[in-house]
């Protein structure tokens, strides 16, 4: 596994353990069971309404979803993707709360994005840590970073398919409306995890949302 710039692990490791700490006190924040890597859920984080009004941000600007090279390999990943407008009042509130639940500072973080996959579109094995040695890590370091914990929402309950797939894990979560996932892209020494590699698995009947934020170990510009 690629391993993140030496200097960023102290920080990945302190980010890390700040975080769990503050997840695992939090009454409404539930671990899920398995030790190999830091999965947290949060049962109702967004009502209906408050997905509904996302789920349209999201249609509003959809579009073919890239990888983190900025290529479009249509047999990894089919999906779209949508850069929600920052400003909207639903959106401020939900960085805010996505910030206030892990103690982590909104300057830290990238913008939420939203993702649609339409009937048979997936997303294979990935990880959310970026890869040290690429070309595309110069461009990553002066802006942030390595990543440190993702946090997803599902918007909507699909109604066949479309689950998260943790794929060195034996866990798989099947989306349900307002639900959020929140993991540690590290381990507690800071390097990357791989057991946190993961897949959206195709959606078989209806359509899937999500909006994703990624938290990274240094300012985010």
């Amino acid at each position: 596994m690629d391993s993140p710039a030496p200097s960023d692990c102290s920080t990945l490791a302190r980010l890390g353990e700040r975080v769990r700490n503050r997840l695992d006190s939090t009454h409404s924040v539930r671990r899920l069971a398995d030790a190999r890597a830091e999965i947290y859920a949060v049962d109702s984080f967004l009502d209906a309404d408050c997905c509904a009004h996302l789920i349209k941000l999201i249609d509003a600007q959809a579009t073919p979803s890239c990888l983190v090279d900025d290529s479009e390999r249509r047999d990894t990943r089919t999906s779209s993707s949508s850069d929600i407008d920052p400003q909207d009042r639903v959106v401020r509130q939900l960085e805010a709360r996505l910030c206030a639940l892990t103690g982590l500072s909104g300057r830290r973080s990238e913008a939420v994005q939203g993702q649609r996959y339409e009937c048979g579109q997936f997303f294979r094995e990935h990880c959310d840590w970026f890869d040290t040695t690429a070309d595309y890590w110069s461009r990553e370091k002066s802006c942030g970073g390595q990543r440190s914990w993702t946090a997803m929402v599902y918007l909507n309950a699909v109604e066949e398919g479309g689950s998260t797939e943790f794929t060195r894990l034996p866990l798989t979560i099947s989306p349900w409306t307002g639900g959020l996932l929140l993991w540690n892209n590290a381990r507690p020494d800071g390097h990357p995890n791989p057991f946190t590699l993961h897949a959206a698995r195709p959606v078989l009947r209806g359509c899937k949302y999500i909006v994703t934020k990624w938290f990274r170990t240094h300012t985010w510009q």
